[in-house]
């Protein structure tokens, strides 16, 4: 049987040597002893209350089998107080009373504590009242152990008639019960934590219970009732110990009922009180020893059933709280199952909506591609026919226009391959120098298939820091809008105004124009696939796409503004990349 880590007297104990610890042992056994010696009544050498019996077996049942030398020394050395000490000459026989006597006092608490191991298998045996019941049944029962080897020891030793064995094996028995019943619990509840908490409602109903006491006793003291209050006191007192035990902690209740027992046992020895009978000693002691006996097994009995109601009170509560909080975690784990089904239906109308455009964007391209890709073959083929046919006359206009339906042929295709490429590369972020890009633009478009138109070139680039972002798509969307530009004049030399800055990680580029502009019934529509605001020129529609899908991968964002016949602005703002962690 181990205490916990709770039990006091376990902790001060085990800080002891074993040979400190063993000699304790021995002095609260020897003094417990005196105790009973003290209440002994008169000359008789009775003793109605043998308490080191009580001592013995909660020390064991506390700290282990390990005190039985302490409980021995002790016994051994209060054998000398014994009445039958003088009444045996042999020193042989006394030894041998003497070691008989000690080996039943340190069986009967092994044994006591063996059973209480068995039976109720906790170091507490007052936590329910079935344990309570089962303690008092081994009490019972593991008294008879030294009770008889004491009483045939004596009797062997012809210190004991044989026609009072039973007798005093009655008495004897009847100590060692008392005292196990009384001090055994007083000792254990000591030793257990204190789970009350004595706060100023618990001290105000204790001052109530003693102030009640003290009027209840007032009361006896006075006329009629004077001449019969000691009859009554021993009666009187037990409501108060019923309250104590239903009230508080079972130290307190119990060190009250060996306070009121002691009391009981003292009056009497000295012929004061209800249970004194002047011709019987032997019947005084039984009376006392019924009426100890019966409100001590009162008293724990009800401590008992308190605890235990107490402690379902706590299993409920905690049961409760458990209960609450496993409600709690399934109602947050049903709530994070709800978002995460939210959240997959709102991606599941996100990937349909995204579905339902790249399917119509698809349509679109295979009509567009089918018709922009066929007309420039089919221009070429008519102009070898022509050329054929012509001999040679005019094979020089004949190639020039080749040429041209091959270059738009040959830039319908690059178009779909930076967009093809903008859709499934990853963005890649590095140093961007604006102007640089600007410069390296024009340049590009100057030699391509804008070739011969001239133009007027406006760059305004105020970058001051270093700026992050993905070059090649970048120069993409500066080649779509310079392009637009440069193509949709309005029959006068094109000016291109470019304009750009860095700023709080920002970049904003705008491109303006004086060209020919958009009426305001296309601006809406700019930016879908093969959408043209105009037949003249000839574009594939894939320009202003591009950027605006560009953009979105730089988390950028487009605004166009334009005004019929005077030109159109395009701005754009892209915020700068993130580096990627190293």
């Amino acid at each position: 049987m181990k205490v916990g880590k709770s039990a006091p007297m376990k902790r001060f104990m085990s800080r002891q040597s074993p040979d400190l610890m063993i000699l304790m042992v021995a002095l609260a056994y020897y003094l417990m002893a005196e105790l009973g010696y003290f209440l002994s009544f008169g000359d008789s050498g009775v003793l109605p209350l043998w308490p080191p019996a009580g001592i013995g077996l909660a020390l064991v049942v506390l700290l282990g089998r390990k005190v039985w030398p302490g409980i021995a020394i002790g016994s051994l050395i209060i054998v000398v107080r014994a009445f039958w000490h003088q009444s045996i000459t042999s020193v042989e026989m006394i030894i041998a009373v003497s070691a008989a006597v000690t080996a039943g006092r340190v069986v009967e608490p092994l044994a006591g504590a063996y059973l209480l191991k068995r039976l109720v298998k906790k170091i507490n045996p007052f936590s329910t009242t079935l344990h309570t019941f089962q303690f008092v049944l081994v009490v019972l029962l593991v008294s008879i152990i030294s009770s008889s080897i004491t009483v045939l020891i004596l009797h062997f030793a012809s210190v004991v008639p044989a026609e009072l064995v039973l007798t005093r094996f009655f008495e004897c028995w009847l100590s060692n019960v008392t005292g196990m019943v009384l001090f055994a619990p007083l000792l254990i509840s000591m030793a257990q934590p204190l789970t009350m908490k004595l706060d100023l409602y618990k001290a105000g109903e204790l001052a109530l219970l003693v102030l009640s006491a003290v009027v209840v006793f007032m009361m006896l003291s006075v006329e009629p009732v004077k001449s019969v209050a000691q009859y009554t006191y021993p009666f009187v007192i037990i409501p108060f110990l019923l309250w104590l035990a239903f009230r508080f902690h079972p130290f307190i209740s119990t060190t009250a009922l060996v306070g009121v027992a002691l009391a009981a046992f003292y009056f009497t020895g000295n012929a004061v009180g209800p249970f004194f009978m002047e011709h019987s000693t032997a019947h005084s002691i039984f009376l006392v020893q019924v009426y100890v006996g019966v409100i001590s097994l009162s008293a724990l009995v009800l401590s008992s059933a308190v605890n235990e109601r107490q402690q379902a009170q706590n299993d409920l509560r905690k049961f409760n709280e458990n209960l609450e909080t496993m409600v709690n975690e399934r109602t947050r784990a049903l709530q994070q199952e709800i978002n995460a089904r939210h959240e997959a239906q709102l991606k599941l109308q996100q990937t349909n909506v995204e579905l339902t455009k790249r399917n119509t964007e698809l349509d679109n391209f295979v009509y567009s591609v089918s018709h922009d890709l066929r007309a420039p073959i089919s221009s070429i083929l008519g102009l070898i026919n022509l050329a054929k046919k012509d001999q040679g006359a005019n094979s020089m206009m004949y190639l020039e226009m080749i040429e041209k339906s091959a270059k738009q042929q040959d830039y319908f295709i690059r178009e779909i391959l930076d967009q093809s490429r903008n859709a499934r590369l990853e963005v890649k972020p590095e140093s961007v120098q604006l102007s640089q890009l600007v410069d390296e633009t024009f340049e590009q478009l100057s030699h391509a298939n804008l070739k011969g138109v001239q133009f007027e070139r406006i760059i305004e680039i105020n970058q001051p820091t270093e700026f992050y972002c993905d070059k090649w798509r970048l120069k993409i969307i500066l080649n779509n809008l310079i392009s637009n530009a440069i193509r949709y004049k309005n029959g006068r030399q094109p000016v291109i105004r470019v304009s750009g800055s860095v700023q709080d990680h920002t970049m904003q580029l705008s491109v303006a124009d004086n060209g020919r502009g958009i009426s305001k019934e296309h601006l809406p529509n700019l930016g879908k696939m093969f959408y043209r605001a105009t037949d003249e020129g000839a574009g594939s529609g894939l320009g202003l796409y591009i950027v605006k899908e560009t953009l979105a991968k730089l988390n950028g964002s487009m605004e166009i503004t334009s005004t019929e016949g005077e030109g159109t602005t395009v701005t754009v703002e892209i915020p700068e990349a993130t580096m990627p962690a190293n």
